[in-house]
């Protein structure tokens, strides 16, 4: 199966419309992945973060680029794809935020080395064409002692069953025909941890990233967004992504640039 990015283009204008499948990854996936990352913010960054740049590797349409930005960070999102950067533009100028959006893969970002205090790269990983890359290019931009913050999808059966089989596969809980995601394109955390290390990032923590709803909840919310009986926003609510301690179907964590 070849994994198709083109979805970003066709479906990416309407990203932030609850009833969009893409929104999936806003709902409790946002909320979930900020908790954490706020976290981390807090204990390893000065309470004032006014000034700090922030750079979102593969931002889509902006859900965590207007977190950090309404958190005080200068924030520059970068995506291949120009319809879900159009799309951010829109959303932030409506929402009062001055985010720099550009169109750029993560595999050669056009700034200088040594920019910014933090980047991150979320739901990212999983798709690119060259990982040793966008962490190599990640690393080049990082201030000395810059914190990079990540989220990806492990490569188990737990991640075949419910990113493959459920969201993809089965026809009664399918979100879309599109194939979003390749199995064999997931990461495992010390696949991913080794190529951190080679590029002069010091992995410090690794957590999971899952739902949190019960197994049956989740099958049967599928169900009823298949049906057009919840939106996928809710959808994305239901499922109630959060820290958890498993690792087996996505991970998030940190590093510094040594």
């Amino acid at each position: 199966m070849v994994i198709d990015n083109d979805i970003y283009d066709r479906m990416g204008a309407t990203w932030w419309d609850e009833g969009n499948p893409l929104n999936m990854l806003h709902g409790s996936c946002t909320p979930g992945r900020m908790s954490y990352f706020r976290s981390v913010l807090e204990t390893r960054l000065d309470e004032n973060v006014s000034g700090l740049k922030a750079l979102d590797i593969g931002c889509g349409c902006g859900f965590l680029a207007e977190e950090f930005a309404r958190a005080g960070f200068d924030v520059v999102g970068v995506d291949p794809s120009p319809v879900a950067v159009e799309a951010g533009q829109r959303h932030a100028a409506g929402q009062k935020l001055s985010i720099d959006y550009q169109v750029a893969a993560g595999e050669s970002l056009p700034f200088a080395a040594d920019g910014f205090d933090v980047a991150y790269c979320c739901d990212v990983l999983e798709h690119v064409s060259d990982l040793d890359e966008v962490i190599a290019e990640t690393a080049r931009v990082l201030k000395t002692g810059g914190i990079y913050l990540f989220d990806t999808v492990n490569r188990t059966l737990a991640s075949k069953i419910l990113g493959i089989k459920v969201m993809q596969e089965w026809r009664w809980t399918r979100i879309t025909a599109s194939p979003a995601h390749e199995w064999s394109m997931f990461i495992r955390p010390e696949e991913l941890s080794r190529s951190l290390e080679e590029h002069g990032l010091r992995l410090i923590e690794m957590v999971g990233l899952a739902p949190k709803a019960n197994p049956l909840r989740i099958i049967g919310s599928f169900v009823q967004a298949k049906r057009g009986r919840i939106t996928y926003g809710e959808l994305s609510r239901r499922l109630k992504f959060g820290q958890v301690k498993n690792l087996s179907v996505s991970y998030m964590g940190y590093a510094f640039k040594r």
